[in-house]
């Protein structure tokens, strides 16, 4: 990926709605090429969407917890793998290394939330055993290393 491309990535990324002609200015283009760039990379996937950041607080979902999940061996992954994709509570599911199958990072209200979460993968008989780390503060969250990283 050329620098100009990965520094219009980064800079959408820290405000998905920064103006072409900010752009432009900061990597030396005209507007018209950063939107020329931007159509590029959305059609390539290399943007696949833009978005808002929320405050989790703000929007009632104060807790942040991660889940590590191993399947059970007659559960169907494919099924695991789209209600975990459609589920609310999920942010993020990334299949791992290890003695886990999957972790997942979730967002609920409060604990009852999370516990609602757990039984829910529970019912559908997804879990033969899993981790529950519950975050007590954030430190750093993004969502790509910055430029060069």
């Amino acid at each position: 990926m050329e620098k100009i491309d990965r520094k219009i990535i980064d800079m959408l990324g820290e405000d998905s709605r920064r103006s072409l002609a900010s752009i432009g200015d900061a990597v030396e283009l005209s507007p018209s090429a950063v939107n020329e760039r931007i159509r590029r990379l959305v059609a390539t996937g290399a943007i696949r969407r833009f978005t808002v950041e929320a405050d989790p607080a703000a929007i009632d979902l104060p807790v942040t917890a991660f889940v590590l999940v191993a399947l059970n061996y007659d559960a169907g992954e494919d099924t695991f793998r789209s209600v975990i994709a459609t589920h609310p509570a999920v942010l993020e599911c990334h299949h791992v290394t290890g003695s886990w199958s999957y972790m997942l990072k979730i967002r609920a209200a409060d604990l009852a939330g999370v516990e609602a979460f757990l039984g829910d993968l529970k019912i559908r008989r997804f879990v033969a055993r899993s981790e529950t780390m519950i975050a007590l503060s954030t430190v750093c969250e993004r969502g790509l290393p910055l430029a060069g990283g």
